[in-house]
């Protein structure tokens, strides 16, 4: 709406999209855009294949329409295959909570005196590793000593 209120401010007549997917990712959105557009006489090109929007015969439409649909098809299994990976790593919930051993060691630690790079690189060294399996992050270990 932002783009159409500076469009009609500027006299634009003509939108150039890097693709006709990137117009839209799903056909009901694409369809009615496209045919907005068109009843403002604005022009618009999809610069992977600029005469997509531009030709009205059954034909370009079909092609338009299918390929706005597997546009919708690619993200909804792109969100798919990400919620599964999000799950698979257990990250739906928020960030793992840090063992209640691994916080005591990190407050004794830190009651030595140690800074958080030296209590990270402690634990480290004692094979206390963060998910990742990396050394805990300074703000982990800011946060283990504040719960």
């Amino acid at each position: 709406m932002d783009m159409l209120t500076a469009i009609a401010a500027n006299g634009v007549r003509t939108i150039i999209v890097e693709t006709a997917n990137r117009f839209a990712r799903d056909l009901m959105t694409a369809e009615s855009g496209f045919a907005f557009l068109k009843t403002q006489g604005i022009t618009l090109i999809a610069a992977d294949s600029p005469s997509a929007f531009l030709d009205d015969s059954p034909t370009a439409t079909l092609v338009r329409q299918i390929l706005s649909a597997v546009s919708q098809f690619e993200k909804a299994m792109l969100v798919a295959k990400l919620r599964v990976a999000r799950e698979r790593k257990g990250k739906l919930g928020g960030r793992k909570p840090v063992p209640q051993s691994v916080k005591d060691r990190a407050r004794s630690l830190r009651n030595e005196g140690l800074t958080l790079r030296a209590i990270s690189a402690r634990l480290a060294d004692e094979g206390i590793l963060g998910p990742s399996g990396k050394p805990y992050f300074l703000r982990s270990v800011q946060l283990m000593l504040e719960d």
